[in-house]
């Protein structure tokens, strides 16, 4: 019986997993259909790289006072695209510091922690989550 539990799960998942990536390929393209597309590209990004979901969340927001509830619904569906590439540049970051030398103390200084070991069980997490997510 519970072999036949996890398959439905694992099922269930797929599903999910996929309707969650249409929800976010759909966004996209409203968003860009409302005007994003013609966002400049960024510099450390090179062409023909479309929008991230961050500019695109941020796009949103600069043009919520004239998009309809369906266009910030568009929006809301890409915030947990945004928040995985935010966790992306922040692991990232501190990959870089510590690679330049910067101590744990440092760095937790920095990102506003208490101390470093709370810095150093913040990174574990999040690298622990952004593997999950691959």
């Amino acid at each position: 019986m519970a072999d036949m539990e996890r398959k439905h799960d694992v099922a269930l998942s797929g599903r999910d997993d996929h309707a969650r990536a249409q929800r976010e390929r759909d966004a996209r393209d409203r968003l860009l259909n409302l005007g994003a597309d013609r966002l400049e590209p960024r510099p450390w990004r090179p062409a023909p790289v479309p929008p991230t979901a961050v500019d695109l969340t941020q796009y949103a927001l600069y043009r919520s006072a004239h998009l309809a509830p369906a266009d910030i619904m568009s929006a809301l569906a890409l915030l947990p695209a945004a928040r995985a590439e935010v966790e992306g540049v922040e692991a990232g970051l501190i990959f870089a510091a510590r690679n330049g030398g910067l101590t744990w103390a440092q760095i937790a200084d920095a990102m506003g922690f208490r101390s470093p070991q709370a810095c150093q069980q913040h990174v574990n997490r999040l690298t622990t989550r952004q593997d999950k997510e691959r």
